[in-house]
């Protein structure tokens, strides 16, 4: 589907100071969207569809409908923001073409009740029903609400297993009308980040909060482990589970960067204050690598990238857009 829409937009546009008599532009065509797109599945489910690069044939009448529909959304709104851009008005670049494994999450829109069987007694386990794929045993982190109907589901493959996620409405539940906080000298706070030695940030009640580091502790246990695993055969057994050692590596120290900055927030918000300040950093030039420099024959000459590198890898385990 992204193909298909690279190709009308590179097919259907010239050159605006091109020739009219050189610049031939073809038969223009539909172009296509959300909807086009849409009708194209029950015709892909009528036969076995072939992958040219591994001849592997797949029946796509094994997919519940909605996660088909769901990668029509995700093209349309990758192939918007590319045009369009975000709300700030930046673009992110041409979408690309990526592999099975970069798809980690299905999603089940118009969920239904009936999916949800039966609790164990302890109320720790739930039974899901999901189409096209059966009776699947879910631990639940918390017990669900009473008087809810189930929207959607989605299953998101991570690290270290299989996440479910439900979305639920509950027409009990009251409306939010958060109150309006007027910031004054005494309910307010400024922050302020300090990348030095081992302080985390700095208040204007003239406090240092501790930093915890999770990248730079376990730096020589990853190189070692992306160095083993740059060894190996790409493609091979051993290569896919030190990757996963890897990943696994990398969730953990996600988890604990995050766990940290979220007792962090909760240290500053039971000081009393209700309205915080924090700089505004400017963190996407602070980790961008140095400009080369040439000399007048064309060489490159020493900017000092190699100290920058490491200043970008603080910055990053920092993490303080996060933060904040």
């Amino acid at each position: 589907m992204l193909g298909e829409r690279i190709n009308w937009w590179e097919q259907n546009r010239c050159a605006v100071n091109s020739c009219p008599l050189i610049c031939h532009l073809p038969e223009l065509k539909e172009r296509p969207n959300y909807y086009s797109q849409k009708s194209q599945l029950p015709n892909i489910k009528e036969d076995l569809v072939l992958v040219k690069w591994s001849g592997e044939l797949l029946d796509f009448n094994d997919v519940y409908s909605t996660i088909l529909q769901d990668v029509c959304k995700r093209v349309e709104k990758t192939f918007e923001q590319d045009l369009k851009g975000n709300k700030h008005g930046k673009r992110s670049g041409k979408p690309r073409l990526k592999s099975k494994s970069r798809y980690r999450t299905m999603v089940f829109d118009g969920a239904r009740n009936e999916w949800l069987k039966f609790c164990t007694i302890n109320g720790r386990w739930l039974y899901l029903k999901l189409p096209k794929i059966g009776l699947v045993k879910v631990r639940t982190h918390r017990p669900l609400p009473s008087g809810f109907n189930l929207k959607q589901v989605s299953v998101t493959k991570k690290s270290d297993g299989w996440y479910i996620s439900f979305i639920l409405d509950d027409p009990s539940v009251p409306e939010f009308n958060p109150k309006e906080v007027v910031p004054t000298w005494d309910n307010s706070m400024g922050i302020d980040a300090v990348l030095n030695l081992d302080v985390y940030l700095a208040t204007s009640e003239g406090e240092s909060l501790p930093s915890l580091k999770p990248l730079h502790k376990n730096l020589d246990k990853l190189g070692r482990l992306q160095t083993k695993k740059n060894a190996r055969k790409k493609g091979s057994r051993c290569r896919r589970k030190l990757a996963k050692k890897e990943g696994k590596l990398h969730q953990r120290l996600a988890r604990s960067r995050q766990d940290f900055q979220y007792k962090t927030a909760h240290k500053l918000v039971r000081s009393g204050k209700k309205v915080f300040f924090h700089e505004a950093l400017n963190l996407k030039g602070l980790t961008k690598r140095n400009a080369p420099k040439l000399d007048k024959e064309g060489n490159y000459l020493p900017n000092n990238q190699s100290a920058k590198s490491g200043l970008n890898k603080s910055w990053l385990d920092a993490a303080f857009g996060q933060f904040f």
